[in-house]
């Protein structure tokens, strides 16, 4: 039995969290026992409903699962080639900042020393990973940036808000294209790859997840940022001319989008939720910020609010009541439309939840009570 079906934003994150908090012991978010982003996004949207609404089991089982890696003395099996290991660490600044466990701090320390240690284009560009040489995938921006402005304004470590900054004017440089505002998924410096473009170097589509982390890093960055960094207005411009672009591309009926956001009208084009909650959440995030003119702001509101209650009305139930987001890419490397286009869809898959929780609790205050 599904029971009273939530009513507010809130209520959504709360049925999201709560559902898998009830199917899985934090340890066992899979992958079981693994510093993996894919728990990370999920638990980075259940610390954003901790800090709204300050129900302690929230951060005990984020707890728990950083528990369950880290040993006393910061010590954790990580990847030591990729950005995607980053991730997880936003959950360390919360955690030693309540409990001041040295372990939180040391465990932060190492993930920082990782981007020391990474290979890199010729004018600094991260890459994704040691396994996809030369090249810088829009993920990435997410995966390790928002830590990294976390850590600097942490531990004073400026010279890594600069890095951050330097990461996202590459991935413009590079990745962006003028005609829609919209970035490509990837950029390869030495064109080798079978999807680089000769000319760009870059990968053929826009990918809605990819645009996501995108768009969620930027909108973080702007929480992180002092509001006398010149790079913050810097930021501010690109997410304002991001938002127009993505609600450009928003399907009217459905108020999500398509997995190739350019091309809903592809018949085998499909609508996509994690990137659709991401777009979501950046866009709220965006109205909220009030970085948008004011003849755009209310349109972004409305294309939020399309977006927000579009995700809702394709949630489905299991038999015990717990909520299930449908439609989630399975993890997905760059490629031409039909990698995308053919990729696995999931149900519950831990990114797009976390996602979803992430959309529900930004989306909360665009719904006055």
């Amino acid at each position: 039995m599904i029971g009273s079906l939530p009513q507010t934003p809130i209520e959504w994150a709360q049925k999201a969290c709560d559902s898998l908090m009830d199917t899985y012991q934090a340890g066992e978010l899979p992958p079981a026992h693994r510093w993996h982003y894919h728990q990370g996004v999920f638990l980075c949207g259940m610390e954003l409903l901790w800090k709204t609404l300050r129900e302690d089991r929230y951060i005990h089982y984020i707890q728990q699962y950083v528990d369950d890696l880290v040993d006393e003395q910061g010590n954790f099996d990580f990847a030591r080639d990729e950005l995607d290991a980053v991730q997880a660490g936003l959950l360390l600044f919360t955690l030693y900042e309540r409990t001041s466990k040295r372990k939180y701090r040391e465990a932060a320390f190492k993930l920082r020393h990782l981007l020391l240690t990474l290979n890199r284009t010729s004018e600094g560009g991260y890459w994704h990973k040691d396994k996809y040489p030369h090249q810088m995938w829009l993920d990435g921006l997410y995966m390790a940036g928002v830590f990294s402005l976390k850590y600097a304004n942490t531990y004073r470590d400026d010279a890594l808000r600069a890095e951050v900054l330097h990461q996202e004017r590459l991935m413009r440089k590079y990745m962006k294209d003028e005609a829609t505002g919209l970035l490509y998924h990837a950029w390869d410096e030495s064109r080798r790859m079978p999807w680089s473009n000769p000319a760009t170097g870059c990968s053929p589509e826009f990918w809605s997840r990819s645009l996501g982390w995108y768009g969620l890093a930027v909108s973080q960055f702007m929480d992180e940022l002092p509001e006398t960094d010149p790079g913050r207005a810097e930021l501010a411009a690109e997410l304002n001319g991001f938002v127009q672009a993505l609600i450009r591309y928003q399907d009217p009926q459905s108020g999500l989008w398509y997995q190739v956001v350019d091309k809903g009208h592809e018949p085998d084009n499909w609508l996509e939720t994690s990137g659709s909650c991401l777009f979501v959440y950046t866009i709220a995030r965006a109205v909220k910020l009030g970085i948008l003119p004011a003849e755009i702001a209310d349109e972004a509101a409305e294309a939020a609010r399309k977006g927000y209650e579009g995700l809702i009305q394709v949630l489905q139930w299991d038999e015990q009541g717990r909520l299930l987001l449908p439609d989630i890419c399975i993890g997905t490397s760059a490629g031409d439309y039909r990698n995308y286009v053919t990729r696995p869809k999931v149900s519950n898959d831990l990114h797009g939840v976390g996602a979803l929780v992430m959309a529900c609790v930004e989306m909360q205050d665009l719904y006055p009570a």
